[in-house]
């Protein structure tokens, strides 16, 4: 079956009265696009009393406004195409389809494009039908139209050059004298698309520089290369776009050649579908940019504000390595974002709604760190991200297993669902559960035999038994009572049965927190030939990447885990000593000064009795390792509290809990009973080692609320999770203006460490190759 290509018009399929069935559909838009604008669109575009809608800078908006519009009419019948494309300013709206870019961002840069090319005077176009552009050439060369350039190829013999108005009007007649050749003078302003636009392009340059762009969710061709789009490098090409032709009739042919046999073009008009029509009959074009272009040199785009004092690590490396480049090109584009990085959920909501508010709009990825957080509290984090990030914007949430409570598990995937998650970052888990098997094929369907689901996993496991049961499709055992309970259906049952319980995985290694102790260079490559034997396995329709996470707190790090093979990276002790991360600025003081060695392993009180540890800061006033370790001791060696020799128990009481065991006990049997664990009551009191672990595990609970807290008084007890990443990027940071946690955002570390990692692989490469 053919695939499909949705295709946006530009300017010149203007008329009075577009969009006039649309306006009242989308009132919050359109009162966006007055808001930005500073008039009305929908008067502009159905009544024009002051006949601007053929002025170019008025013409352009109203464009992208409407073909918007008819967009988001088609997306909620048909979704997303095979791909994207369109001419001139259509390009910005296959660019806002695709994701790249929100509706306001696409408006603003429309505008000042508009005003931009309708500054420009002093030329015009002339279409000229009937000739192919290999007989044009010669003819332009004996006519001596040096300073004619080719704006448009949008049909075998169909071209529009551009240039000085007298020249066109010269060259008209002499054109025409040849068979079938018809010369049409073109109601435009200047010579837009060639090189007369080059002030206009550089004035735009700045605009484009400063807009982030996002990878798009479908390829979108663009007009100026006829090759699909990245975001590196998508500010430059639409500065391109302005002075050079529009490749339309070779962009036609690579849709085809791609499978494409279906189109809609999408606004007023139709005549892009008329050019595809003629195009099927015409043979393939020289893949090569037009003749007749000899633009002058590009100056070079402005450069951004300096950054404040950095390290010399970080000093820029040349172009040929782009932190957008680093990683799997795949994931920024599958997931909608910049960079192939995320920021990892930090539990209790450290990694905060503020934290992924702040990440969302930069045009990265990061969680909500909803682990250990009461489910009210989760569902307002989530009400407050969706209410402040933009339209499009990628996010998503932790998913903490929590083997010991499987409802909350239940109900944690209830309200993930209803809230509209569609991302989540699953941990902890050591076996598959049906409810992340239930929020990860919920909504799924089946598509012209081809499995489709909207929502996405991301898998953070250390170890590889736990990587295998993620990258295999969901087992029956668990489908089956999912599809006969109605959780599921036999439709999203099918495309379980089809697609890997996580399409990303992310190998934790070293990191604060839960830890195996693991390191990188020997857990990642184990795990990437395990992705690989499960793709030969399973056959999926597109390839598990595999990412890597633990001990990223530099440059160099990051530079490393892309050197062994990582698709993507994610970032986590560095993250929690930032303006946004939610925990005490007691914490933050302390993390701002942790050294590489200032951590060690403690038990972790979710997993006392199953022996699993977490990486903490040790010393700077904090005795927890070393009191946390003391009671895991204690557990392993004795069968009950009260072989507990009376010292030992004076100083828990003393200094561990601040009142007695009996008391302790006692707390923790009405929590069980408020919360109906009965069982986990009887068991305590039939098995002593059992009551053991329900005493000691709120001595985990008290230092962790501590912690975030800020309670100084209880300083010696400060459960902080952290990896030597945190020391490493202290490190990096001293004697610059980011020393101080008051400095650092999320978003700019992101940029920090990935501009370093280019910036570290482009000089190995040069090291190398010398």
């Amino acid at each position: 079956m053919g695939r499909r290509a949705v295709l946006f018009p530009g300017q010149g399929s203007q008329r009075k009265g577009m969009g006039a069935e649309l306006f009242a559909r989308y009132r919050e838009q359109t009162a966006l696009a007055d808001e930005i604008l500073g008039y009305s669109i929908e008067r502009l575009c159905l009544e024009d009393p002051e006949r601007k809608l053929g002025q170019t800078q008025y013409t352009q908006p109203a464009l992208f406004v409407v073909n918007a519009m008819t967009w988001w009419e088609v997306a909620k019948r048909e979704g997303l195409p095979d791909f994207f494309a369109g001419h001139s300013l259509g390009e910005y709206n296959a660019l806002l389809a695709a994701g790249c870019i929100d509706f306001p961002t696409g408006l603003r840069l429309i505008k000042r494009r508009g005003e931009l090319m309708g500054q420009a005077r002093n030329g015009g176009m002339l279409a000229i039908i009937g000739i192919p552009m290999e007989k044009l050439k010669p003819h332009l060369e004996r006519l001596n139209a040096d300073d004619i350039d080719i704006a448009n190829h949008n049909g075998h013999q169909q071209i529009i050059v551009a240039g000085p108005n007298d020249s066109l009007k010269a060259l008209a007649p002499k054109l025409s004298e040849i068979d079938g050749v018809r010369c049409v003078p073109l109601a435009v302003s200047a010579a837009f698309h060639s090189r007369y636009m080059q002030p206009s392009a550089d004035a735009f340059a700045a605009d484009l520089t400063a807009t982030r762009f996002a990878e798009p969710r479908r390829p979108v061709l663009s007009g100026t290369t006829a090759q699909p789009v990245t975001a590196d490098g998508l500010g430059e090409l639409l500065t391109r776009q302005l002075r050079e032709p529009v490749r339309w009739f070779e962009l036609m042919h690579g849709l085809r050649e791609r499978g494409v046999t279906d189109i809609q073009e999408l606004g007023p008009g139709r005549v892009l579908k008329s050019l595809w029509a003629e195009a099927a009959k015409a043979p393939r074009p020289v893949p090569k940019a037009p003749p007749r272009v000899s633009p002058p040199p590009t100056p070079a785009a402005p450069a951004p504000a300096p950054r404040q004092a950095s390290p010399s690590a970080l000093q820029s490396a040349p172009a040929s390595v782009s932190p957008r480049a680093l990683g799997s090109s795949q994931f920024r584009r599958a997931h909608g974002v910049r960079l192939a990085y995320a920021s990892g959920a930090m539990f209790r909501g450290i990694a905060s709604a503020r934290l992924v508010i702040r990440m969302a709009r930069a045009g990265l990825m990061s969680f909500l760190g909803t682990g250990g957080m009461p489910l009210p509290e989760v569902a307002s984090a989530l009400d407050q991200i969706c209410a402040a990030v933009p339209e499009g914007a990628v996010w998503g949430a932790n998913f903490l297993h929590t083997p010991d409570e499987p409802d909350r598990e239940e109900a944690l995937t209830s309200l993930y669902l209803e809230r509209g998650v569609d991302l989540v970052e699953a941990s902890a888990f050591m076996r598959i559960t049906p409810a992340i098997v239930r929020f990860r094929f919920s909504g799924s369907r089946m598509e012209h035999g081809q499995a489709v689901t909207t929502r996405r996993v991301i898998a953070k496991v250390s170890r590889p038994e736990v990587a295998r049961l993620f990258m295999a499709p969901a087992p029956d055992r668990i489908l089956r009572p999912l599809v006969a309970s109605g959780q599921l259906s036999a439709e999203e049952a099918e495309v379980a049965r089809r697609l890997p319980i996580a399409q990303d995985i992310c190998v934790e290694a070293d990191s604060g927190g839960h830890t195996d102790g693991a390191t990188s260079t020997a857990t990642l490559p184990i795990i990437s030939r395990l992705r690989d034997a499960a793709g030969g396995e399973h056959r999926f329709p597109e390839p598990i990447r595999v990412g890597a996470a633990g001990g990223l707190g530099t440059p160099e790090a990051a530079a490393a885990a892309f050197a062994l093979g990582a698709d993507f990276i994610v970032t986590g002790s560095i993250n929690q000593c930032t303006v946004e991360a939610d925990t005490s600025d007691a914490v933050k003081d302390i993390l701002a000064t942790v050294e590489v060695g200032d951590v060690a392993y403690a038990p972790a009180g979710d997993m006392f009795e199953l022996g699993a540890k977490v990486q903490v800061v040790r010393g700077k006033g904090t005795l927890f390792p070393a009191r946390a370790n003391k009671l895991y001791r204690l557990y392993q060696s004795l069968e009950s509290l009260d072989a507990i020799d009376s010292g030992t128990r004076a100083s828990l009481e003393r200094h561990y809990f601040r009142r007695s065991l009996d008391q302790v006990w006692q707390e923790t049997r009405q929590y069980l009973e408020q919360r109906g664990r009965h069982d986990e009551i009887e068991r305590a009191l039939r098995v002593p080692r059992h009551k053991m672990v329900r005493v000691f595990v709120p001595y985990f609970v008290h230092s962790i609320r501590s912690a975030l807290a800020g309670n100084l008084e209880e300083r010696s007890n400060f459960q902080i999770h952290c990896g030597p990443a945190m020391g490493s990027l202290n490190a990096l940071l001293r004697g610059t203006d980011r020393r101080d946690w008051r400095s650092r955002h999320v978003d700019e570390l992101a940029e920090l460490i990935m501009d370093g990692a280019a910036s570290v692989l482009q000089r190995r490469v040069h090291t190398w190759r010398s």
